[in-house]
């Protein structure tokens, strides 16, 4: 596991486009995986490529990958050489060309070789990181998984030592070209997602509240940017 505060440069992390999209800091790599909901596992099955979307926690430098014992692709990814990506969409950029439109976006990929965790403690651990990355004080809540739960949960790890983050912010960039005589308007188009009310099981019986870490929720945002993120120089 990494302590090292810049990302890993390899041949699979190098940014071969828009390096200067690039970020170097670890940080930026936890804040991307921390704002997210669901990750793509990118992994041979049977001599195919499968992308496949699932749910997923960080704790320090692990990434946990979960999902049923009857999903091949996780089975399939343990050991083997596999990529896992994050994006989050903040907003379409319009320019004043077709050619110069883009998108304001956080993207983070990591490359490793997931290992399966099949012993008791390491998987609540890992199971409680995801419940933890899905619902934030829904393990306390909740009544933990049985040994039967378990045995029917595969979980993976996969270090984050070899990982890139790409990120895109601001306006268009063709505002200082000859394009910005045309008279087009061009901007960005922001792109916000939230937690709406919370909608109680018709079978639960009266008297039953919302619990605070679900109403904490509402109306907050999904897929939060990093705290002063949103004034970052595009480009």
């Amino acid at each position: 596991m990494s302590t090292d505060l810049t990302l890993s440069r390899t041949e699979r992390t190098r940014l071969h486009r828009l390096r200067e999209r690039g970020r170097s800091d670890r940080a930026e790599l936890h804040a991307v995986l921390d704002a997210g909901l669901i990750c793509h596992l990118g992994v041979l099955v049977d001599g195919s490529p499968v992308v496949l979307p699932t749910g997923y926690g960080r704790a320090g430098d692990l990434l946990y990958l979960h999902g049923s014992t009857a999903n091949r692709s996780l089975l399939a990814a343990d050991g083997q050489d596999a990529c896992v990506t994050v994006t989050h969409l903040d907003g379409m950029v319009c320019a004043r060309a077709i050619f110069h439109h883009s998108m304001n976006y956080r993207s983070a990929v990591v490359f490793g070789r997931p290992r399966l965790i099949t012993d008791g403690p390491g998987k609540l651990a890992g199971l409680q990181a995801v419940t933890e990355q899905l619902i934030p004080g829904r393990w306390a809540q909740a009544r933990p998984p049985t040994r039967k739960e378990l045995a029917a949960t595969r979980l993976l790890a996969l270090s984050l030592d070899e990982a890139s983050v790409k990120i895109r912010t601001g306006p268009p960039d063709d505002g200082d070209s000859p394009d910005a005589a045309l008279g087009r308007w061009a901007g960005e188009l922001p792109l916000t997602a939230a937690w709406g009310q919370a909608v109680p099981d018709p079978a639960l019986p009266p008297g039953i509240a919302v619990p605070p870490h679900i109403l904490a929720r509402v109306g907050t945002a999904a897929f939060p940017l990093r705290p002063g993120a949103e004034g970052a120089a595009g480009g």
